[in-house]
């Protein structure tokens, strides 16, 4: 119990950083290009948890550092790394930061649909239902208001992000039992000099020296901390529930941007908003979900022994059996 406890602190404090960056993003962005802001945003993470990292590099055990085994994991991670922020960041300059806020809740549905087809993992019917809200809210709220069946440039990038992110979930995920801070550093030095590189091959201009501190600041908090404590999460919720609990990043993300940038509130996003509300609460209540395992041995008259194992995973408001059989000669 302690730690699944610990581990949705975890989760939480990850959708509390993510979701209060956006806003303070959509201001440097003013004076910060969009991939530019990017490359600062993953620089500030890698330099912030690689300056921890110094501090707890002599604690860590040699088995829990990343091998050669893992790399490719550390290459899906970090390309993909590198394209969501940008497609992120180009959708908040685009449309608001509310808006992307919620948008961004599709990397729950592409995290489980992901977890679910190329890793085998189990999603419950509960989960199902949360990401079915989630999309329907996001639906709602993608909508171009002047025609229903168009959606903007800004929500399509928002959402093209979010699918990126949803699959790097699951390759994070494989390596989770990994330091956190190697895998956080890694990620964020790499993906921070690629973006780099790439706003100078776009003919970016390069910002004044006051919004790259900012800039670094914000993206140690917004991707930093929020990628490690999600990773800390990633080792006991798994990727499916771990990007459930980012179901409260958008309401953070949302005050935050009616507080600071004084963003109105549409129809559409009030109506997203009354829909995204019971998802979340599905979401996370499945994420409470407790695992137990039953192992039983029956030896048989002619000797044969066969060994039976029941998984049960209990939800709040719906659950899964799962039995599995083997027999030894």
């Amino acid at each position: 119990m302690k730690g699944k406890l610990s581990s949705s602190l975890y989760a939480l404090s990850a959708a509390v950083f993510y979701g209060a960056g956006i806003p303070f993003s959509k201001l440097l962005m003013k004076n910060v290009q969009p991939v530019f802001m990017a490359s600062f945003m993953y620089l500030g993470a890698g330099i912030g948890i690689g300056i921890m990292y110094v501090f707890h590099r002599r604690n860590e055990s040699a088995s829990e550092r990343l091998t050669v085994s893992d790399m490719p994991y550390i290459l899906g991670m970090i390309v993909l790394d590198v394209i969501a922020p940008v497609l992120l960041m180009l959708g908040v300059n685009l449309g608001s930061s509310s808006s992307a806020s919620l948008l961004g809740n599709f990397e729950i549905v592409f995290t489980a649909i992901t977890a679910m087809i190329l890793f085998g993992e189990k999603v419950s019917r509960l989960l199902w239902l949360a990401i079915g809200m989630i999309t329907l809210s996001g639906m709602i709220l993608s909508a171009d208001s002047g025609e229903a069946l168009k959606f903007s440039p800004a929500s399509l990038m928002v959402i093209c992000a979010a699918l990126s992110w949803g699959i790097e979930n699951n390759c994070t995920r494989k390596i989770s039992g990994r330091s956190t801070y190697q895998i956080v550093t890694l990620k964020g030095l790499c993906c921070g000099s690629l973006s780099f590189i790439t706003a100078i091959l776009t003919g970016e201009d390069l910002p004044a020296i006051e919004y790259i501190a900012a800039s670094l600041v914000v993206g140690f908090a917004a991707y930093g901390l929020s990628i490690f404590t999600y990773i800390r999460a990633q080792k006991f919720l798994g990727a499916p529930r771990t990007s459930a609990y980012y179901a409260a990043a958008p309401f953070i993300g949302s005050f935050m941007s009616f507080v600071i940038l004084g963003e109105g509130l549409s129809r559409n996003y009030v109506a997203a908003l009354a829909v995204m509300i019971p998802g979340a609460v599905l979401a996370v209540l499945d994420s409470m979900s407790v695992r137990h395992i039953h192992e039983h041995t029956h030896m048989l008259l002619h000797g044969q022994v066969i060994k039976h194992t029941h998984e049960h995973e209990h939800f709040m408001l719906g659950s899964t059996h799962k039995h599995v059989h083997e027999t030894l000669q």
